[in-house]
């Protein structure tokens, strides 16, 4: 059971990138699915959340209006639609799986993403 994400690299600021997530030994749509980012010296923030309860999204203020979370149940896979990317926003991205929206512990590699000119 684990995760893998890829998408990542090296944008300028105001660029977008799309970020994904496959699942490998488990269906992502039995749970509730995110996305969570750490930066050198900064604490773990989720980012992104889909709930299982009834699908609603949510985003932490400091990316909301830019970034986009979707899945694709079909393809057992998770998506982040980066926009309008900031200096701030470089961190290694990580996708995770798990029953709440606070309580994504299934997780694995990241990604990074470096927004530099």
């Amino acid at each position: 059971v684990q995760l893998q994400a890829s998408g990542g690299g090296l944008v300028q600021p105001g660029g977008s990138l799309r970020l994904s997530c496959a699942a490998f030994g488990f269906t992502l749509d039995d749970y509730a699915v995110g996305w969570f980012r750490q930066a050198p010296g900064k604490e773990r923030e989720r980012v992104s959340c889909i709930s299982r309860v009834d699908g609603s999204l949510h985003y932490s203020d400091s990316v909301k209006g830019r970034f986009t979370i979707s899945r694709d149940d079909a393809k057992n896979a998770l998506y982040l639609q980066m926009s309008s990317l900031k200096r701030e926003d470089t961190a290694t991205y990580y996708c995770a799986a798990g029953p709440l929206c606070n309580l994504l512990g299934i997780t694995g590699q990241g990604t990074l993403v470096t927004v530099s000119s």
